[in-house]
């Protein structure tokens, strides 16, 4: 049983990933892209200051897009290509069946992390606790931008009205909020509604581990709280309210 969900998730990898890397490089180069076009424009208008933080916001938003992008991919094997049909009545489970396409939207990441590493050790000089804070982080954006891209792609109609939804969601969570820059940056009557988005929780917990930021332990823990139960609330809402077999 080990072994069948292991090839499970190894073939999503391959049908989702390898094969779009592989025969549609031009997919593999916009994904690279879209976590620098903010980092340039940040390095240049802040005159290289805020740098380390564009850094750390590239990360939270190719976990982002990533996440959210899962609902094109989960809309065009629905209702293009009718896989979930053929799943529904399968040993095929929707945890496997989303684990795997989640695993296949990391690995079509690996390009903007490596990148992103690099970047990190020349630039920020992370320690050992703070890249597993990051990662820590990372891994909790992911989760909760995968639960959303799912939730929204059993609703979705077409994948053309999925991408809709793709933009629109990722433009809100890492393009508004403070996640290339501190919310120190953002004056305070408006501060109350970057804290609306999860993503920012994400970015000050990144940046007060570099030092960018200097908050109390409480608001820390606070905020790590905040984005573990958002994390937690949208993956089960995803697996509760999703449609896996048509009424």
């Amino acid at each position: 049983m080990k072994i069948n969900r292991l090839n499970q998730l190894f073939a999503s990898i391959l049908a989702n990933a390898v094969y779009a890397m592989k025969n549609f490089p031009v997919m593999l180069i916009n994904t690279v892209l879209a976590p620098f076009g903010l980092l340039i424009i940040i390095f240049f208008v802040s005159h290289g200051a805020l740098l380390n933080v564009g850094i750390l916001g590239g990360f939270i938003l190719v976990m982002v897009n990533n996440g959210i992008s899962i609902q094109g991919d989960l809309t065009h094997l629905r209702n293009d290509m009718k896989l979930q049909d053929m799943l529904v009545s399968s040993p095929v489970s929707p945890a496997i069946y989303i684990a795997g396409i989640a695993l296949s939207e990391l690995v079509f990441s690996i390009p903007d992390l490596l990148v992103l590493s690099v970047l990190a050790v020349i630039f920020i000089h992370i320690s050992a606790a703070g890249a597993l804070t990051l990662a820590a982080v990372m891994l909790l954006t992911f989760m909760f931008s995968v639960s959303l891209g799912f939730f929204i792609s059993t609703i979705s109609r077409d994948v053309i009205e999925g991408w809709a939804f793709m933009g629109l969601i990722a433009m809100v969570l890492s393009t508004l909020p403070p996640v290339y820059y501190p919310i120190t940056y953002v004056p305070m009557p408006f501060r109350y509604i970057a804290y609306l988005s999860p993503t920012t929780f994400s970015a000050m917990i990144a940046q007060e581990s570099i030092g960018v930021l200097n908050f109390s332990g409480s608001f820390i823990t606070l905020s790590w709280i905040i984005l573990a139960a958002v994390s937690v609330f949208l993956l089960v809402f995803a697996i509760k309210r999703s449609k896996w077999r048509e009424d």
